[in-house]
């Protein structure tokens, strides 16, 4: 463990020197490449598989995956994504993208960058499997992502996994009788940064090994649990900086559950508002076994690639609740979670088992919109193209700009 932990920090130590996933990338996994190098993708349609679908997109590896249409992609098998591959949900006209009906694999994915888009299972997915999984892999970011409704986790990282973060996301409402937020459990390095768990049981999440937990928001978390500190044998060294938690109708557990000896934590700064009442009027939490369960505690942080900006903690839950998940442009299931029950502040919330009945009613609709003109169709705009210097009519999407990205990935990453 010693080694691995070694390897944290120097991966920490060096991510100020290499090119970032795309400007403002952080935590463990900011350097992912994704699909930079590779070919451009655009998937033209809603089927589940075929020419032009998501899935056909994501099958094959060094490839930036660009979206001419928005709505709603039911499948009925689980997708699994390649090495080397971008996702920009961001370029989605209308709602964007929501993935609905099973899972979505990452294991032996490497270098995947994932960005705004909704992956919604649902009771129809395998039974026993994830939303996401990663059982193995290395540099992966997820930003803006919104994940719901596994069958076992909801989003597990649970294996030999190495340089994984997870920003500015939503992790909510793993379906009943399992209902997790998920296994954060890897030696290599996962930071969950500025994300929200929301209804789920227990598992938000539940650590073992290296982890860095910063300016999340935990909101009714249920008898399960919220953030599950080891419960094991093996060591864990962990950051818990400027998090919120807040109980709702669901929650009967301490925020912090199942700690010990082996699990090595620096804490500071937690917020935790249990009464229920509609009003933010908790407290930060003592650095007390009676608050964070039996862990060891630190006197100093590991270092970690950590955050730019450490919000205080009510800072943090304005800005989750302003950005987090696929927030380009919401649709009716975040903005359900968001607005009603985070925003009742403990009156409204609760684990569920099928998201298709009321007040969930599913995952759509979720509006089309209509692409820009792209007569190159190389994924990048006629009238972009023409106001930053490449032709609409060369299809030059994936050479390398003088920035050292795509000259489709400063494309994409102007859109956010």
């Amino acid at each position: 463990m010693k080694c691995t932990l070694f390897a944290a920090i120097l991966a920490a130590a060096s991510s100020s020197m290499a090119l970032l996933a795309f400007p403002g990338a952080e935590g463990f996994g900011a350097q992912s490449t994704g699909g930079r190098g590779g070919s451009v993708y655009i998937v033209t349609n809603l089927n589940d598989s075929g020419t032009g679908s998501f899935r056909e997109a994501v099958s094959q590896p060094n490839r930036i995956v660009v979206f001419a249409v928005g709505g709603l992609i039911t499948i009925s098998s689980r997708i699994v994504v390649s090495s080397h591959v971008t996702i920009a949900g961001q370029t989605a006209p209308g709602q964007g993208i929501t993935v609905y009906g099973n899972g979505i694999s990452y294991s032996s994915a490497s270098n995947t960058i994932t960005r705004y888009i909704r992956f919604r299972m649902g009771k129809t997915g395998d039974s026993g499997k994830d939303a996401i999984t990663i059982a193995n892999g290395e540099n992966m970011i997820f930003d803006h992502v919104s994940i719901s409704w596994g069958r076992d986790e909801t989003f597990s990282i649970n294996g030999d996994v190495s340089n994984v973060t997870i920003s500015d996301s939503i992790i909510a409402q793993g379906l009943q009788t399992h209902s997790c937020g998920g296994l954060i459990q890897t030696d290599g390095g996962v930071s969950i940064i500025r994300s929200l768990y929301i209804d789920n049981n227990t598992r938000n999440p539940k650590v073992k090994g290296v982890n860095e937990f910063v300016n999340n928001v935990v909101y009714n978390w249920g008898a399960g649990g919220g953030y599950i500190a080891g419960d094991s044998a093996g060591q864990s060294y962990a950051n818990i900086l400027n998090n919120v938690f807040i109980s709702g109708p669901s929650t009967s557990a301490h925020p912090f559950t199942r700690g010990n000896a082996n699990f090595h934590t620096y804490v500071s700064n937690n917020y935790y508002d249990p009464d229920q009442d509609g009003n933010l009027n908790g407290w930060i939490l003592a650095e007390t076994t009676d608050n964070y369960s039996d862990v060891d505690f630190q006197t100093t942080k590991y270092n970690y690639p950590t955050v730019g900006t450490l919000f205080s903690p009510l800072d943090a839950l304005n800005k989750v609740i302003a950005s987090a998940g696929a927030s380009k442009s919401r649709d009716h299931v975040d903005t359900y979670l968001i607005n009603t029950e985070l925003g009742s502040l403990g009156k409204i919330g609760a684990t569920i088992s099928d998201p298709t009945v009321s007040p969930i009613n599913g995952p759509g609709p979720i509006v089309g919109g209509t692409s820009p003109l792209d007569s190159d169709q190389d994924g990048i705009p006629d009238d972009y193209e023409k106001a930053h210097g490449t032709s609409p009519n060369i299809y030059d999407s994936a050479n390398i700009a003088s920035n050292g990205y795509a000259n489709i990935e400063n494309y994409i990453n102007s859109l956010v």
